[in-house]
């Protein structure tokens, strides 16, 4: 699925079943409650806070998915093509650290 696709599921959802985009502040809230369910996540993969049990299992990938939902929300709301922001971020990282990830040799 590209960035397109993605972006027009949401829309379709957010028009038919989700009411409208929330305000843009409110769209924030839910983009870092969602990444720090993540950090919960791979805390309790990582790190010393194991879940309780009747928690439920890690599911890192839902949560991304959780990120890349609230992600597509604000750009849907801003009308921004995630599509050409990604190719120009991923030229921003080439350009900027060109030599700062070369494999070892």
């Amino acid at each position: 699925m590209t960035f397109s696709e993605a972006q027009r599921i949401v829309d379709d959802w957010i028009k038919e079943l989700g009411g409208g985009y929330w305000p843009p502040l409110s769209m924030l809230a839910a983009l870092v409650e969602e990444v720090g369910e993540l950090a919960r996540e791979i805390n309790a993969v990582e790190g010393p806070k194991r879940k309780k049990r009747g928690e439920g299992s890690v599911d890192i990938g839902l949560e991304l998915a959780d990120i890349i939902f609230a992600v597509i929300c604000i750009a849907n709301y801003y009308g921004l093509d995630l599509e050409d922001a990604f190719q120009r971020v991923i030229e921003k990282y080439t350009e900027r650290d060109f030599d700062r990830w070369r494999l070892k040799e």
